[in-house]
């Protein structure tokens, strides 16, 4: 199944599972803004590639703030989910974790990483 006939609910679904058993916690504004993100980015990956001057600035104006609050609310919600997040799906998912010692991912490393396995596995089914 290709990501591009999913219904959004259906990928929405998907995606914020993915988040919960990361450890996103739902009640920061991050978490609504990177699960725009990662739709979007699983979509379009060129979307990735240009993530201040396309991604950010679409979720922006979706959410009616800026393009800075956004960026800023995602990598919170990376911060805390890396620090208290689940570090077997993030090894299974990265192949390191805050319990391996390793820097955090960037919010473009998550974002990327998240939208590609999105995409892999709504291409299995």
């Amino acid at each position: 199944m290709d990501i591009t006939t999913v219904k959004d609910v259906e990928l929405e679904r998907y995606i914020t599972g993915i988040m919960l058993d990361i450890g996103v916690p739902a009640h920061l504004k991050g978490y609504h803004y990177l699960r725009d993100a990662i739709m979007i980015s699983g979509r379009d990956m060129e979307a990735v590639s240009s993530i201040t001057k396309l991604l950010y600035p679409v979720i922006a104006k979706r959410f009616k703030t800026s393009s800075q609050k956004v960026e800023r609310a995602i990598r919170n919600a990376i911060e805390v989910s890396w620090d208290r997040g689940n570090a077997e799906t993030f090894e299974a998912m990265f192949g390191y974790s805050a319990r391996t010692g390793n820097v955090r991912p960037t919010n473009s490393e998550y974002i990327a990483r998240i939208a590609d396995k999105v995409r892999l596995d709504f291409k299995a089914m």
